[in-house]
């Protein structure tokens, strides 16, 4: 595959991905509130990406990981699962509030201009991309984005479909 081609599989995909997360973000608040609290949403949906990637890695026969390497790199190299907590955690309760468009709108430009900084100061390892007048252009058009998604001029909310609720004496091994 050449490399224009691998780039737009690329760009392909980080658009699947990023199609899936209204529905993981609103899917995780609804599981917090079916259990009670929004942070058991976010546990929940931890949860079950542990159980899909622990048989991922035995069905692609990934090597045992080199914890040693790991353990003798920079500190940062394990803020990742942090920082995934807190964005599962802030999704599952902000979501309900901000609603999905409202959420992942601000967590784009929150990612943009922190993604800009990185990549001037060239942090983590990454080669320094000086900030010019185009980025900064770029990332006032996706904070202008926010205001307009999350209700610049917006007519009052739609009432929300809502899904008829599970009881809870209905357990999942019942016809």
């Amino acid at each position: 595959m050449n490399s224009k081609m691998a780039l737009m599989s690329a760009l392909g995909m980080a658009l699947a991905a990023g199609a899936v997360l209204p529905f993981q973000a609103a899917a995780n608040a609804n599981v917090g509130r079916a259990l009670g609290h929004p942070l058991w949403g976010a546990m929940a949906s931890l949860t079950i990406s542990l159980a899909v990637i622990v048989p991922l890695l035995l069905v692609a026969k990934a090597p045992s990981p080199n914890v040693s390497a790991a353990l003798h790199g920079p500190w940062w190299l394990w803020v990742g699962g942090v920082l995934g907590a807190l964005y599962v955690g802030s999704a599952t309760v902000l979501t309900p509030k901000l609603g999905a468009g409202g959420f992942l709108v601000a967590v784009v430009a929150g990612q943009m201009v922190t993604a800009v900084l990185v990549d001037h100061f060239g942090l983590m390892g990454l080669t320094p991309r000086p900030i010019n007048a185009m980025r900064v252009l770029g990332v006032l058009l996706i904070l202008g984005g926010v205001f307009l998604i999350q209700g610049g001029g917006s007519k009052p909310p739609v009432k929300p479909v809502v899904m008829p609720p599970v009881p809870a004496s209905a357990s999942l091994g019942s016809p």
